[in-house]
């Protein structure tokens, strides 16, 4: 081999050494870090900012690159006092930017689930990492209700709410509700129930644990998802306990959002377990797109073996999705852990 030859290899093995220390990995593999319930990430300005639930505080990693994940840089950003209605089970966090500034919504309650209600902090520094995080208090609607798994999302220019929660105080069915917001921070008016689980798939519930109700049917973890002008809202259906915990999908057909019957449910799950490529209990999804805007994606949490119910053992996962040819998406099955992805495209 000739010294120039020799040269270009030393190179060659100098640049993709090189290339793994600065995280280029340009694919990936599920789960994107070995726990993490209820993912959540949003893309801006180079960087994707993601959040999943910590129980006792909120944390954001910031990355440009989601298949590093696992190395990325993190800050806590919030920690609750002690002995408040928001000390305890701080669940589902969300990182939304509306208006120049950073909003983080989560549901937590005093360590007593029936007194789940959800909160909000507010950031104007360009980078969420940085700045201060300021608690803004409780969102919620004027009755008070048990509720947890907030979301916001902007329609004709408004800005709107949607949540999963109780009609009454009792722990027997979760709901999915919705209301316009005057401000990121404030609900204006009633709230409006739009979904509550109807068919088998959504009823999946039993609990066989003394300290809680023996069942409860489950619409959760609503999230608002727009395609060339259609309105859909994917929600988790079925108690997160059980494998069959599954994503369901309402369409918005009428032309009043608050409006139970301008929404239309699909009578079947558009994301369910796949025992054979080894997912069980996939759901509480989110979002994103690829730093091009040519791709879309899903995250959401599962768990790699039946049985494993709602703990540690859920795991955040992505994976591209595509469009049907009436504009719905269609989300496929959940991959295996060890099947090879492209990271989400990049601009060029």
């Amino acid at each position: 081999m000739t010294k120039k030859r020799i040269l270009l290899k030393i190179t060659l093995t100098f640049l993709a050494i090189f290339s793994v220390y600065l995280g280029s990995a340009q694919t990936f593999t599920n789960p994107l870090l070995p726990s993490g319930a209820d993912p959540w990430s949003i893309y801006k300005d180079g960087y994707y900012y993601y959040t999943h639930s910590m129980q006792n505080k909120l944390v954001i990693w910031k990355t440009k690159n989601l298949a590093d994940l696992k190395t990325a840089e993190k800050k806590t950003i919030f920690v609750p006092p002690a002995d408040t209605p928001y000390s305890k089970e701080l669940w589902a966090p969300e990182i939304h930017f509306i208006k120049g500034k950073w909003y983080v919504y989560f549901a937590a309650d005093d360590g007593n689930n029936n007194n789940h209600r959800m909160y909000v902090l507010e950031n104007s520094s360009k980078d969420p990492l940085n700045g201060e995080w300021i608690f803004k208090g409780k969102v919620g609607d004027a009755t008070d209700k048990w509720a947890i798994d907030g979301s916001v999302f902007t329609y004709k220019n408004k800005l709107y709410m949607v949540w999963a929660g109780w009609e009454g105080d009792i722990n027997q069915k979760q709901e999915i509700y919705i209301a316009k917001m005057k401000n990121p921070w404030t609900i204006d008016g009633e709230r409006h129930k739009i979904s509550s689980p109807q068919f088998d798939w959504e009823k999946h519930g039993d609990l066989n644990d003394a300290g809680n109700p023996p069942h409860v049917d489950v619409n959760e973890g609503p999230q608002i998802l727009m395609n060339k002008g259609k309105v859909f809202l994917i929600y988790s259906a079925s108690g997160c306990w059980t494998d069959f915990y599954a994503l369901g999908m309402l369409t918005l057909k009428g032309k009043n959002i608050l409006d139970v019957s301008s929404w239309e449910k699909s009578n079947q799950p558009v994301f369910r377990q796949s025992p054979e490529n080894g997912v069980y209990a996939p759901g509480h999804n989110s979002f994103f797109k690829s730093p091009d805007g040519k791709e879309d994606w899903i995250l959401y949490h599962a768990n790699s073996g039946p049985g494993q119910g709602c703990g540690g053992q859920r795991s955040p996962r992505a994976q591209k999705f595509t469009w049907n040819a009436d504009g719905s998406p269609n989300f496929g099955i959940p991959v295996k852990t060890d099947q090879e992805l492209n990271i989400p495209s990049e601009k060029k």
